[in-house]
């Protein structure tokens, strides 16, 4: 059984129930007997599941729409990639032998899909825009977790994204380009290091949201590897467009984890302790 945890929520009520209803369709699959899954009933399941997530995209993306969310072609990307994927996946010829093989296949590809999509990319929905009187690249008591090695390492991230951010905004730097990359090599490297070091303590304290957060962490980092600053040679003139929207994720993204999901590393150690 597949649970959609609290750390799930995007807050979106719509998007919520959906995600809830894609997880409840899942589990239904998960449970059903060996005995019962035919060719042609694994097919039908195959196709009710690809149908509600196509319809649940083309719904996450109309919000997103009405929004002017600027996340919103990477979100197109990613559901295309997965109905695509899924596509490939449904043309494997179904006999009785792998129908249950395949069944369990695509339900292990989709739940890992949709943990991560929805714990970096959904996430994300309508929560891109600071405040006008925020300094957005400012640590502020609101992020501190209250954890002391959390807190350091979360502040060093945010003087990264800070520093990548001057370098952009600067002009006639002869090299800015070099400068940005070094900076974009230094969060990864970083990240990787802070992401080790929380999952350790979630474990040494047992803390039941570390899969959630792994997942979460594994998102952010295929996102920063894939990354592909060679595209700012076809598209001069928006590299900077493209730059600043890439530091509006970055941020966007660290801000939401530490106040959605880190905060309650916290919580939970506070409990422990009470």
């Amino acid at each position: 059984m597949y649970e959609f945890t609290q750390d799930c929520l995007t807050g979106i009520d719509q998007i919520d129930e959906e995600h809830r209803k894609l997880f409840s369709l899942i589990n239904e699959a998960v449970e059903l007997p060996k005995e019962a899954r035919t060719s042609q009933t694994v097919k039908n399941i195959l196709e009710h599941l690809s149908d509600y997530a196509v319809n649940h995209f083309a719904h996450e993306e109309a919000y997103m729409e009405a929004q002017n969310d600027p996340e919103l072609p990477l979100q197109k990307k990613e559901h295309q990639a997965f109905a695509d994927h899924v596509k490939l996946l449904e043309k494997q010829p179904l006999t009785g032998e792998n129908a249950s093989a395949m069944l369990d296949e695509i339900l292990t590809y989709l739940v890992r899909w949709l943990y991560r999509h929805i714990l970096s990319s959904d996430m994300m929905i309508g929560k891109l825009e600071a405040k006008e009187d925020e300094d957005p690249f400012a640590f502020t008591d609101k992020y501190k977790t209250g954890i002391e090695m959390v807190d350091e390492e979360h502040k060093k991230l945010f003087e990264i994204i800070r520093e990548t951010n001057d370098v952009i905004n600067t002009e006639f730097v002869h090299d800015k380009y070099d400068e940005i990359m070094r900076l974009l090599a230094e969060l990864k490297n970083y990240t990787e290091i802070h992401f080790s070091d929380e999952e350790n303590l979630m474990e040494e304290i047992g803390y039941p949201g570390l899969e959630a957060q792994r997942m979460a962490h594994e998102s952010f980092v295929e996102k920063l590897v894939t990354i592909d600053l060679e595209e700012l040679d076809e598209i001069d003139d928006n590299q900077q467009e493209y730059l600043l929207h890439l530091i509006d994720f970055l941020l966007g993204w660290l801000v939401n984890h530490i106040i959605g999901m880190d905060k309650k590393i916290a919580d939970y150690m506070a409990k422990m302790h009470s």
